[in-house]
């Protein structure tokens, strides 16, 4: 045990595999697999891949999550999207031999596969048929970008913009016994300016919005635990 999860060392005997899109391959490729991918467990805040680096492989999310953001040439950092255990990052790099169009952090302790790019290209071309999951992991990552595009654009006001993003995040619920029928429980690691980087607003403004939802009855945040006491309200915000 590590970090109070266990590593996962054997694509063949992972519990989850067949829940996570890309992990879910036919026995011969998870051997393959097994025989070019390192293991490795990261802190909390560790980079995995650097916007405008030259791609080096791709990293398989196993555990933990990691944020993908990008910054201007003024120093403006946003973030694009929250990757979850199963995907594949650093993919349109390694694929297209093209620098790396994010930085990736991990936003708690993760276990992610490495795959240097020239054993990850002869893979693909060793099983075509992973292609499809290629494709289909990159049209996910092409989605999400289209949703946050469209939130950010389309979004009138900041706490339309925050509602819209706890609501994305009950997605993925907490189970958690303590919480009332008509509750949501959600775990959110991000800090007050990553989610402010998020949204395309300040830190400041996050504050006082959060503030204002859980004055009105709209959340109740506990720590790293969010709970939507009226999704009602929240949804009442979205216009778009």
């Amino acid at each position: 045990m590590a970090y109070h999860f266990q590593i996962i060392e054997d694509c063949l005997k992972c519990a989850f595999r067949e829940q996570n899109l890309f992990c879910d391959l036919p026995r011969e490729a998870l051997i393959r697999l097994q025989q070019v991918k390192a293991t490795s467990v990261y802190p909390k805040g560790a980079l995995l891949c650097l916007e405008g680096q030259a791609p080096r492989g791709i990293f398989i999310l196993c555990t933990g999550r990691a944020k993908l953001s990008t910054t201007s040439s003024e120093g403006k950092s946003m973030i694009l999207r929250v990757a979850e255990p199963g995907e594949v990052l650093g993919l349109t790099a390694a694929v297209a031999n093209s620098p790396y169009e994010a930085t990736v952090e991990t936003l708690e302790p993760s276990q992610a596969n490495f795959i240097a790019q020239a054993d990850f290209v002869r893979f693909l071309q060793e099983f075509p048929d992973v292609g499809m999951k290629v494709a289909k992991q990159l049209t996910h990552n092409c989605k999400c970008a289209y949703d946050e595009i469209r939130s950010l654009g389309l979004s009138n006001s900041v706490p339309e913009k925050l509602a819209k993003l706890i609501l994305r995040w009950a997605e993925h619920p907490l189970e958690l016994s303590t919480k009332k029928a008509n509750e949501t429980a959600l775990r959110v690691t991000l800090t007050q300016e990553e989610i402010a980087q998020f949204i395309g607003t300040s830190r400041e403004t996050v504050s006082r919005v959060l503030t204002g939802f859980r004055k009105k009855g709209f959340i109740r945040v506990k720590g790293a635990t969010w709970t939507i006491t009226n999704r009602r309200a929240l949804e009442n915000l979205v216009t778009t």
